[in-house]
């Protein structure tokens, strides 16, 4: 659920947590130490982009590896790559700590590999792709507006949901990379997700559900927003492969999550682009 990040304190449970989520962070251990230190070797912490768990001491020390520690995370993130390194901190004036001994820091990062897929909507089609979803290499964030769909049951690991007045402010908070499909109750909903995620270069896959009426209406609003031709190369729909029949719910979900595979295993051929001639409409998304 969206607050299972702010219930995680210990360093092992935040490991588990970004794992799960394929959220980047980074691992700092106390390597080694010599003479009078704050924490003993073997003392773990877990980084973030925007959090900290656990504790290697406080004071200066942690905030200067900490800072290290983000600045690496950052590195790995832009080069895709896990790196390691260790820094040497002798505990006096210059840190601001008079322990007298010394450090040695282990900082490494880790940076997820999973695709995340954030799904705008959480009506019935959506409720019938999730499940497939969940068994997938990804990382999904569920998100609608609408509190009487927040799901009872607990969600596979790899599910976060989030019930967000404004969904459209989800899309700049997106890691980079993130495929964003969009299958809401609300026409205009819709419209103002599409436009965000087309305005946001570093989102290479925007899927809408619909008609070809409803892609070419889109399209048509899309451009009188500013948005170029380039941009609507990104964007799909309507989504789904039109050789899979069918109106159902679960027929619509087995259709979006077989265009998601092929995604995920580098095959693209059979997306439709946005002005496709395909009548495939799920009328669902609006319940």
């Amino acid at each position: 659920m969206q607050n299972e990040k702010w219930q995680v304190r210990r360093w092992f449970e935040a490991i588990h947590y970004c794992e799960q989520h394929a959220e980047g962070y980074a691992l700092i251990t106390v390597l080694t130490t010599a003479g009078s230190t704050p924490r003993e070797q073997g003392t773990k912490m877990v980084v973030t982009a925007d959090r900290q768990f656990d504790t290697i001491g406080g004071g200066h020390l942690e905030f200067k590896a900490i800072e290290l520690a983000r600045l690496a995370l950052a590195d790995s993130v832009n080069m895709r790559q896990n790196q390691q390194a260790i820094h040497s901190f002798p505990l006096a004036s210059k840190l601001g700590q008079c322990c007298g001994g010394a450090v040695k820091l282990l900082i490494e990062t880790h940076v997820s590999h999973r695709q995340v897929l954030a799904l705008f909507g959480a009506g019935h089609v959506a409720q019938a792709l999730v499940p497939i979803l969940a068994q997938l290499p990804l990382s999904v964030r569920w998100i609608d507006n609408r509190e009487s769909l927040t799901p009872n049951e607990p969600l596979p690991a790899n599910v976060d949901y989030l019930c967000d007045d404004e969904p459209v402010g989800e899309i700049p908070l997106l890691p980079a990379g993130s495929w964003v499909v969009i299958m809401t109750h609300d026409h205009q909903l819709d419209f103002e997700l599409a436009e965000k995620a087309l305005k946001q270069p570093d989102l290479p896959y925007v899927g809408m559900i619909g008609s070809q009426t409803k892609a070419k209406r889109f399209v048509h609003r899309l451009k009188s927003k500013g948005i170029s031709d380039v941009q609507l190369g990104r964007f799909v729909t309507p989504i789904g492969l039109s050789d899979i029949p069918g109106k159902l719910p679960v027929e619509v979900a087995v259709s979006v999550s077989a265009q998601i595979i092929q995604r995920l295993h580098g095959v693209n051929a059979t997306e439709a682009p946005c002005t496709a001639d395909t009548t495939k409409e799920a009328l669902h998304d609006t319940q």
